[in-house]
């Protein structure tokens, strides 16, 4: 069986990190292989992951407007082109749904990687998607039957906020989401008590705090892969220990 999960949330906070992470923590633990999904138009899981991208399925999408060789229906250009939009790397696979060059939205684009996501998924064991901050990915369904949602926050009240709305929003569209979490990151020391807090005015399952890390910073400043942090590393270590947490109430 796959095991897909889900991060969401508004910008800032992390959740591409913790998307990241999570793929490391399952090769090094030998769930594997992989597959990693950016979901975001605004595409960065690749730079969390230290994996160059050439081919994304929002190029994909343009070349199909143009026209398809003769012979060749969309459906084969469009698998043919998902297989080669696919980055293999060890232990891991990375797709990405990035967004149109020319105008209009890119709901095509996400239409197709959802249909062929499905054919994808049964060759691994776990997948990780990072959707785009917000919550217009629950409305294109793109988190549509999934094992797990992590709704992530950074430790201020309007993120608190923000993923509450994603998690009701996700049960109103009657998604089929096993379980929701929330993971609250960035938090800086001494915070825990007011966050458990702020978190009990919601309906929300809080299912770890991830404190605030300089390595996370200095990684991003210096162009570094967040997944090449160091063992000892607070952030990783403590994103470690949410990671059991979520695999162990399966």
């Amino acid at each position: 069986m796959t095991v897909s999960i889900a991060f969401a949330g508004k910008g800032g906070t992390g959740k591409t990190t913790l998307a990241g992470l999570l793929v490391r923590y399952l090769v090094e633990n030998s769930k594997k292989p992989v597959l990693a999904v950016d979901a975001d138009s605004n595409a960065n899981l690749n730079e969390v992951l230290g994996v160059e991208v050439k081919e994304t399925l929002g190029h994909a999408r343009e070349q199909m407007k143009v026209g398809v060789a003769q012979g060749m229906t969309k459906d084969m250009f469009m698998e043919m082109k998902v297989e080669e939009a696919i980055v293999e790397k060890e232990g891991f696979d990375l797709i990405v749904m990035g967004q149109p060059e020319g105008p209009g939205c890119y709901c095509a684009a996400n239409s197709l990687l959802v249909k062929f996501l499905d054919r994808l998924i049964e060759n691994y064991p776990y997948v990780v998607i990072d959707n785009e901050a917000g919550m217009e990915h629950l409305s294109r369904l793109t988190t549509n039957n999934v094992d797990i949602l992590l709704a992530v926050s950074d430790s201020s009240r309007r993120g608190i906020m923000s993923a509450a709305r994603i998690v009701d929003l996700s049960s109103k569209l009657h998604l089929n989401i096993k379980h929701k979490y929330l993971i609250v990151n960035l938090a800086k020391e001494g915070q825990e008590e007011i966050l458990k807090d702020q978190v009990a005015q919601y309906d929300l399952d809080l299912i770890g705090i991830i404190p605030e890390d300089s390595e996370v910073r200095r990684f991003d400043l210096e162009g570094k892969p967040s997944i090449q942090l160091p063992e000892d590393s607070i952030a990783f270590t403590s994103a470690c220990r949410v990671f059991d947490k979520v695999l162990n109430a399966l």
